[in-house]
């Protein structure tokens, strides 16, 4: 036989990315265990055939000699393989030990990644569920936490997050978003560019707030720079003007909306000089966006994490939240909707908790918990403060707080006194080399998936079952199946029931099967391209979780938020030459492991402080050089690039970068290793509300190194 006709046929395989929100839909060329091609899924009733880089570096993360794939032990500073069972045994007994002597002594940090996969989102509880600790934290307190505490006070649930009806909308006002490069960001939008396009054809406008003239700024009708942190003011100019001027239109609404009077009364004494000299947009350009904002025929506001990582972003997000209803544009085609997904995580048998709020605080600086989360923000000082309930042992899945959350070389100074710590993930990163153990699972293409999240947060109603491209290799394990080994023995140890629990797919199914649409895995296994379920329509006062249905448009914590920031007005002038330093994505990186595909870092560098040139100038700075960035926790060094599209007296930092510390595993990353914007962030600059980190406006000096 020749060797051409020993080789295995070439097969196309469908299936989604889940690297990012866009869920976009693909089609893999595949001979044996070799990626032949990756392209867009032209049937995909979502993307429609749009794909970006992320997605083809899918192909990388598969093939990189640098992901794990046995368990790891370190051993002072030397890893070695172990055996599986040994490696369950091993982590199962520390913590079982460390829970023994104080519950809450074992904290557990869930990543970003974790919302893409729906292995972690429901397996991973069977791990922690027997450690039965307070310190739980997760990715959630450095980016939407103020979206999801606004949905669960106002409409009842966490997961009620109004999305953007962008297909028919006439007035899109963005802010802190750049959805040409995350690809919408809780608005699940493949191929923003053609849905703006279209937008535009109809006689539709963008108009964007922004502290950077962002590639979403770039094509957009109109740009607005505005001072980090400063949203708030801009959003109370926009409801002041339309008060004055009579342009509130709830209609409807009005019939199930409890203290809409009472939230607009409290907004009435601001002034609209005032708040235009804060955030540094002119009052008539502020006048303008309002009135045309109040006159379309179907307009959103949208805003996203640049919003509510600063220090009042859960008020942010409720003056959002507020503009939409008073106009009349909640529940409304062409302005905001909710999304009625096939697993409905919100309503029925299926739902998840709807959340929560102070049940619990952290030890040290007494922040609330949401969702049976702590801040992250606290997490160093948790593990650093002596007494009970000091974090001994940590849990890390799917992610990389040292890179990821404020202060991180704090928080890796602290990583390094711990008794005992394991992580779940594919890299030896900036996080998981203080480990003592990493347990690594199989990467996407080797599972099934379907996305829980972000259904509920797509511009359009679909629903998608991934089978795995290939079968996972002889010796490696899928993070369920890791999750249920150490929770059976961290359960025998702590002489607690063994349950016996199904696998992901069987609760999908379950979930697919007791949702108003009555779907199941077989049913989507059999419409591989995805099934449509239509656009999204008004579904109020029904979807609302609330058990009265109704909103609830004053939320009681929000009026002190008011004061705060009637306060902050009156606050003192930056000091002698300070800046604000913001952060910034790009459509070829959305994580730190990212980094680690050499097709997502190739051309041009991109981990540059970007600056004004006039603020460059200034300082003698001179584009390529290196300069000295200084914060109230932490000082880099990073190349600095003159960039018209800052606004002056603001940086900008991308966020992910900063990895040649030693000790990793990322070969690829260590050579492109940039510098961490969270080496400046400050983990006690937050949102004082949620307790959400405030990672933009963070008060920064700059200089020649």
């Amino acid at each position: 036989m020749s060797e051409l006709s020993s080789q295995p046929a070439e097969r196309i395989h469908h299936g989604a990315c889940n690297l990012c929100e866009a869920i976009c839909g693909l089609e893999f060329k595949v001979r044996g265990h070799e990626i032949l091609q990756i392209r867009g899924d032209v049937a995909d009733p979502l993307s429609q055939g749009h794909i970006c880089p992320k997605a083809v570096a899918l192909k990388d993360l598969y093939e990189d000699p640098d992901r794990l794939r046995r368990p790891m032990q370190r051993i002072g500073e030397t890893w070695q393989e172990i055996e599986w069972d040994a490696a369950f045994d091993l982590v199962a007994t520390k913590l079982a030990e460390a829970h023994q002597r104080d519950p809450d002594s074992v904290a557990a940090y869930l990543g970003n990644p974790s919302v893409h996969n729906y292995g972690v989102m429901l397996t991973s509880g069977q791990m922690l569920s027997p450690i039965r600790t307070k310190n739980r934290y997760s990715a959630t307190s450095v980016d939407q936490l103020p979206h999801q505490l606004m949905a669960y006070w106002m409409y009842g649930h966490q997961l009620l997050v109004p999305i953007s009806d962008i297909d028919r909308t006439q007035y899109f006002l963005v802010l802190g978003a750049n959805p040409m490069a995350s690809n919408g960001s809780l608005m699940t939008v493949p191929d923003f560019r053609h849905r703006l396009k279209a937008l535009h054809a109809r006689g539709g406008q963008m108009v964007v707030i922004d502290p950077r003239k962002s590639e979403t700024a770039e094509v957009a009708d109109a740009h607005h720079f505005i001072r980090p942190g400063t949203d708030a003011a801009f959003l109370l100019g926009l409801l002041k003007v339309m008060l004055e001027e009579n342009l509130l239109r709830p209609g409807r609404l009005s019939a199930f909306t409890d203290g809409l009077d009472t939230a607009l009364e409290a907004i009435r004494p601001f002034e609209l000089s005032v708040l235009a000299a804060h955030c540094g947009i002119e009052a008539s350009h502020i006048q303008t966006i309002a009135r045309d904002f109040a006159a379309a025929d179907g307009a959103a506001c949208y805003g996203r994490m640049g919003v509510s990582v600063q220090s009042y972003g859960s008020l942010c997000q409720w003056l959002i939240q507020l503009i939409n209803l008073a106009t009349g544009n909640l529940d409304r085609e062409g302005g905001m909707l909710f999304t009625e997904p096939a697993l409905d995580m919100t309503h029925g048998p299926a739902a998840s908790k709807p959340g929560s709020f102070g049940k619990h605080h952290t030890r040290v600086r007494q922040l609330p918990e949401f969702g049976g989360e702590l801040p992250v923000a606290a997490l160093a000082e948790e593990i650093e403060t002596a007494g009970a309930g000091q974090v001994r042992a940590l849990v890390t899945i799917a992610g990389n707080p040292v890179l990821s959350t404020p202060n991180g070389r704090r928080l890796d100074a602290a990583l390094d006194t711990l008794d005992f710590m394991v992580s779940v993930d594919l890299y030896l990163n900036e996080t998981t080399r203080h480990a003592h153990v990493i347990l690594p699972p199989t990467c996407a293409l080797e599972h099934e998936h379907y996305d829980l999240i972000f259904h509920h947060f797509a511009v359009r109603n679909t629903a998608r079952f991934n089978t795995p491209l290939f079968e996972k290799a002889p010796g490696t394990m899928h993070d369920w199946e890791i999750f249920q080994a150490v929770g059976r023995r961290l359960a025998e140890k702590l002489g607690q029931p063994v349950k016996a629990m199904p696998r992901p797919q069987q609760i999908v199914d379950m979930g697919l099967q007791a949702s108003a649409r009555r779907l199941s895995v077989q049913t989507l296994a059999e419409h591989p391209h995805g099934l449509d379920l239509g656009p999204l329509k008004p579904t109020l006062p029904e979807r609302l979780a609330h058990p009265e249905k109704r909103i609830q448009a004053a939320p009681p914590q929000i009026f002190e938020e008011l004061a705060r920031f009637a306060a902050a007005l009156r606050a003192a002038a930056p000091a002698e030459g300070e800046l604000r330093l913001i952060g910034r994505r790009h459509v070829r990186s959305n994580n730190s492991w990212m980094h680690n595909s050499h097709r997502l870092v190739k051309g041009n560098p991109r981990h540059q402080l970007l600056m004004h040139p006039d603020d460059a100038s200034s300082r003698g700075l001179m584009d390529g050089s290196t300069v000295r960035v200084r914060s109230r926790v932490g000082e880099i060094q990073v190349e600095v690039q003159a960039s018209a599209e800052m606004m002056p007296g603001v940086v900008s930092l991308p966020h992910g970068w900063g990895h040649n510390r030693g000790g990793t595993r990322l070969g690829i990353a260590d050579a492109h290793a940039g510098a961490s914007n969270n080496d400046l962030t400050d983990e006690q600059f937050l949102d004082v509300l949620s307790g959400n980190a405030a990672l933009n406006g963070v008060p920064v000096q700059v200089e020649a190194a």
